[in-house]
């Protein structure tokens, strides 16, 4: 194979406009940004609380979050193929091999990573600054928003990192999604997809544009720290 000639025509399928290659990203990049949307409220005030309230169970969350960290997508899209199914609990739904059950893959993918991150900056962020803000008669949702502003940079990093894995996750996206072309076809599952045919140029488009996505991710977070981030 010329390595070079295919590189030639992957990145004139970049630029041509091609429209199918473009569909494919514009799939990729909806999918995750709406499953970003969705988890992240939710998981950083979970992890808020993980990390300043005391109740029982606590300590099993935490390590049951964890235990989800590694946890195979593939696994997750075979659980949710499982339940999403015509026989499955939510069959009547018809979410199988849609956008949406993408979507929901991705929530439940990202889930642990925000709550792991958050957790782990509020429980290094000075304890002076809740209680402070406490004792000024703010209410509690006041000072959780001003403990999370201060550990801002922490969170920053949480949605970015659960951002550049469900954006590159294929496991899922694979088994609840279908890989169907135009519809549910994003980039990591093109990109199998066309290697596995020997179609080499659009994998590598693909591909190179999937890297561009993780560096602009990478240097949006270092910019947004500032210099503490180039550190």
């Amino acid at each position: 194979m010329d390595w070079l000639s295919t590189t030639r025509q992957a990145f004139a399928l970049l630029f041509s406009g091609d429209a199918g290659l473009w569909a494919i990203i514009f799939v990729s990049l909806k999918v995750s940004l709406l499953a970003m949307l969705i988890a992240a409220p939710a998981a950083i005030g979970i992890g808020y609380l993980l990390a300043t309230a005391s109740f029982r169970g606590r300590k099993l969350l935490i390590q049951l979050n964890q235990g989800l960290l590694a946890s195979p997508t593939v696994v997750v899209g075979l659980i949710l193929y499982l339940l999403l199914s015509r026989q499955g609990i939510f069959g009547s739904l018809h979410l199988l091999f849609t956008r949406k059950a993408m979507i929901l893959g991705q929530i439940i993918i990202a889930l642990p990573v925000l709550v792991a991150f958050t957790l782990s900056a509020v429980q290094g962020a000075d304890p002076r600054v809740q209680e402070t803000t406490l004792s000024l008669g703010a209410s509690r949702l006041r000072a959780a928003l001003t403990t999370l502003t201060e550990v801002r940079f922490g969170v920053m990093a949480a949605i970015f990192s659960a951002f550049g894995r469900v954006v590159s996750e294929i496991g899922c996206s694979l088994m609840v999604g279908g890989n169907i072309a135009g519809f549910t076809r994003n980039i990591p599952t093109a990109i199998a997809l066309e290697t596995s045919k020997g179609e080499f140029a659009e994998g590598i488009a693909l591909g190179f544009m999937l890297l561009a996505v993780a560096l602009v991710v990478n240097f949006s977070l270092a910019f947004l720290q500032g210099e503490g981030g180039l550190k």
